[in-house]
């Protein structure tokens, strides 16, 4: 059973570079990975690409043909795909049934709010039986000024009404929160959507005071639905796409595939059909999978101490820790070398004699 997730998001998100970043973290860690670029106005890739929706249609070519602008452009491309989806189809089946694909989808966000061409393709993928996550990156740039973050709130909400899928929502570039000035509460605010009432007075502070009954409208309409949070990325810290890849795991279902190759242990006795004091106890492992999250950068009080209040400290820490690393390395290498000028290879005279 194939897996996957749509990376959605708008225009300079770090789409892309998301992609980029957990291909280098899947081949790392020895996981199977496959990047497809949807996004028929994306000439500059800079992941390896498995598929390419170039190789079909190019935003180009529509806007030079049909006389579309960018916009236009772009919703005939989707249009154009979902028209020929074996086209994707017979490519996706020859990336295998153990695939875990990255579906790169373009910026605009018509395609995940209100436009249908893109809801029908994944539901097409859902047929081929793949399991699927939505990925929505925000730039985390936006929770400094609360009238971007409603924005960023509604935009996120709408997204996950339309695409019907399980949803992640992300703050990317956490890294670089702090280049956009202080912060009027604490991470955790804005993560988890609290409270949203506290953002009145900084609202009609920056509005005209007539859209004062419009703002709490709008924050009741998001608190009413209670569905968004967000979880935060940056991407050049491991512990942050492991954490966040964790999070897709569980929302996915990868979390309960076993590993390739794995077997039952030794004396484990197939009891499924036997009466309960018997069976396996699969909601304590459903449970254990499924708990709270454990780990560097799983807890938002942690982030917030790396990435706002003691950045520099971390940066710090982290080149004292990366310079022992080098040195361990440079003494292993050493070492290597001093055992083979040790042990000289024999040559073939000597095996003769």
């Amino acid at each position: 059973m194939p897996f996957g997730e749509i990376v959605c998001g708008s225009p300079g998100s770090g789409k892309s570079t998301y992609c980029y970043g957990k291909h280098q973290l899947f081949t790392a860690l020895g996981r199977p990975i496959s990047v497809v670029n949807l996004d028929p106005a994306n000439d500059t890739i800079s992941y390896p690409c498995a598929i390419d929706i170039s190789s079909l249609i190019t935003l180009r070519d529509v806007m030079e043909e049909h006389g579309l602008g960018p916009n236009g452009g772009m919703l005939y491309c989707m249009e154009y795909l979902e028209a020929n989806f074996d086209w994707l189809e017979e490519r996706l089946k020859e990336l295998g049934e153990d695939a875990y694909v990255l579906f790169d989808i373009p910026g605009q966000v018509e395609l995940g709010t209100n436009h249908d061409s893109l809801k029908r393709i994944v539901e097409k993928l859902a047929k081929l039986r793949f399991r699927l996550a939505a990925v929505h990156l925000c730039d985390a740039h936006y929770i400094t000024d609360a009238s971007k973050y409603i924005s960023v709130l509604l935009l996120s909400l709408r997204t996950m009404l339309h695409l019907e899928l399980p949803h992640i929502n992300v703050l990317s570039k956490v890294d670089l929160i702090s280049q956009y000035g202080d912060l009027d509460f604490n991470l955790d605010f804005y993560t988890e959507v609290q409270d949203l009432s506290y953002l009145e007075n900084t609202l009609s502070a920056s509005l005209p005071p007539r859209f004062a009954s419009l703002n709490m409208a709008m924050i009741s309409l998001i608190e009413d639905y209670s569905l968004v949070g967000f979880e935060t990325l940056a991407v050049e810290d491991k512990n942050s796409m492991i954490h966040l890849t964790r999070v897709i795991d569980r929302a996915t279902g990868y979390v309960f595939v076993p590993p390739a190759g794995s077997s039952a242990p030794r004396g484990t006795v197939d009891e499924t059909d036997g009466p309960p004091a018997s069976r396996p106890n699969t909601y304590a492992l459903f449970t254990t999978a499924a708990g709270p999250l454990k780990g560097d950068r799983s807890d938002i009080r942690d982030v917030q101490e790396r990435w706002i209040d003691a950045r520099e400290e971390w940066d710090a820490y982290e080149k004292r820790q990366w310079r022992k690393e080098g040195e361990l390395v440079r003494e292993e290498a050493a070492r290597s070398r001093t055992i083979r000028e040790r042990n000289p290879p024999s040559s073939s005279k000597d095996g003769d004699m």
